[in-house]
């Protein structure tokens, strides 16, 4: 059974709440599409009024982030069940900015993702390499790690669930786009790697996005890769622009 596209906007910290509803009040026309599923990850503050914007369409509404912990002294963070509350069933976890900017690693990017699935939530993990780590030649040494660690204590049947986002982090936000050939191929290895951490048949199921400098140009030629189904696409995903990116066919 072939995998369904999922293409997630990511909004970062872009768009106050008004904004996010007048956004989504002009995406939606251009982003119906059944054959794909639409996720839009929003800043927290966003989030109530983008699902109430979004409501009667095809856009699912998604969080770029979520805490491990239940509740508690964790000033700034919100929780799980905070997501779930509002009807959350997306998470963006361990973006390479997560991961610069605010110290997070794959250690702390797998207690989210065990936290998710316990609230019924599906990751979006983030994974990919610096421009050094690809002219070094580790590129797929270090998207294993990742992808390893990030995985530990996840049953098979919660990975078929989980969405992996390759994003090479000289791509995003650049301008530069991996080639297709390059995409092509980190995704290959990373649908490899989850064969040898379950089975074959957990890393068919799994979907896996390319990330990065995503555009209606060059989205057709990714998404019809054997290993890529879908982008999580951050500048684009805040224009019109994205409602290509969604019909790409």
């Amino acid at each position: 059974m072939a995998r369904k596209k999922i293409i997630a906007g990511n909004w970062k910290m872009n768009k106050t709440p008004s904004e996010a509803v007048a956004l989504i009040n002009e995406l939606k026309p251009l982003v119906a599409n059944d054959d794909v599923d639409v996720v839009f990850c929003v800043p927290a503050i966003d989030i109530i009024p983008a699902m109430e914007a979004a409501e009667g369409s095809n856009i699912c509404i998604g969080a770029e982030n979520m805490y491990f912990e239940e509740s508690g002294a964790y000033t700034g963070e919100i929780s799980p069940a905070m997501l779930t509350d509002v009807g959350v069933k997306y998470v963006v976890l361990g973006h390479s900015e997560r991961r610069e900017y605010f110290a997070e690693t794959s250690e702390t990017v797998n207690k989210k993702m065990l936290k998710a699935y316990e609230h019924g939530i599906t990751p979006i993990m983030c994974c990919g390499e610096t421009l050094e780590q690809r002219e070094q030649g580790v590129t797929m040494d270090f998207i294993r790690q990742q992808v390893k660690v990030g995985f530990l204590g996840i049953t098979a049947d919660q990975a078929k669930t989980a969405v992996i986002a390759y994003e090479p982090i000289w791509a995003i936000g650049t301008g530069k786009v991996a080639t297709t050939e390059q995409a092509q191929e980190v995704c290959a290895g990373i649908r490899a790697c989850i064969a040898e951490i379950y089975d074959d048949a957990t890393a068919e199921a799994i979907r896996i996005q390319y990330g990065g400098s995503v555009s209606a140009g060059s989205a057709p030629e990714l998404f019809a890769q054997a290993d890529i189904d879908g982008g999580l696409v951050g500048g684009a995903a805040l224009k019109p622009d994205f409602g290509k990116i969604v019909n790409y066919k």
